[in-house]
């Protein structure tokens, strides 16, 4: 059997208002399977990216249990929980975050460089994943010299450059135009298949939906899997 890589049990999410309560989900469950890809459709304020914050350790469910690798990220402190997150977690928006400053290399060794790791390994490491997003050849270019395309691959080789159990990605191809999307969904698709990583992927775009080996609902506060289309 694989190993579990995220689960989540009986997880609600509620924000005190000034009246009333707001419910955004409750009693969810949720599990994450090594070298497993998951989507999460939903229409906007289903709660997704509150999902996948919380899987991710960057918000707490109201109620609950989320574990990651076996470890219940509730009994965490703050400084296990930054832990965690660095050494199993990579983190992919809709909008890059890179660092503007900073070359394309740098950008993607940042995480090791936190790590402490060497700068020689950092940048041997940054590079090797730079050339599986096919931008060997745009290391040096900062954030302003590449397009919307190239810096989304940056932030794709920057969330895999630690090796994670698991990358969560939130809208990834949202920002991008259609041609430039799929060719951001093969690359994913590639390095899911050359990597074994899992991925956590919220998006409304139903055709990378689909490409995941499951794909999860969210409505109506409930999650739900849907039976896979065939593309």
């Amino acid at each position: 059997m694989s190993n579990i890589v995220i689960e989540a049990k009986g997880i609600s999410k509620t924000y005190d208002e000034a009246v009333n309560a707001l419910c955004i989900f409750n009693d969810l469950n949720f599990r994450l399977l090594e070298g497993e890809s998951v989507s999460v459709l939903g229409s906007s304020g289903s709660g997704k990216t509150t999902l996948l914050n919380i899987i991710g350790g960057l918000d707490k469910a109201s109620a609950g249990q989320v574990s990651l690798c076996d470890t219940d990220l509730s009994a965490c402190s703050e400084k296990k929980l930054t832990s965690l997150r660095n050494k199993h977690l990579g983190f992919v928006y809709q909008f890059h975050h890179l660092l503007a400053e900073f070359t394309a290399l740098e950008n993607v060794a940042m995480p090791l460089y936190i790590a402490g790791v060497s700068r020689k390994k950092a940048n041997a490491k940054a590079l090797e994943m730079l050339g599986m997003v096919g931008l060997s050849s745009r290391v040096e270019h900062k954030p302003s010299e590449l397009s919307g395309g190239e810096r989304q691959r940056v932030a794709i080789a920057r969330a895999l450059v630690n090796e994670p159990k698991c990358v969560l990605m939130d809208e990834p191809t949202g920002n991008l135009d259609e041609t430039t999307a799929k060719k951001i969904q093969t690359i994913m698709l590639n390095l899911k298949e050359k990597l074994g990583t899992s991925f956590v992927i919220v998006t409304h775009d139903t055709q990378l939906a689909h490409k995941m080996d499951r794909v999860m609902m969210m409505e109506e506060g409930s999650l739900r899997e849907l039976e896979k289309v065939e593309s």
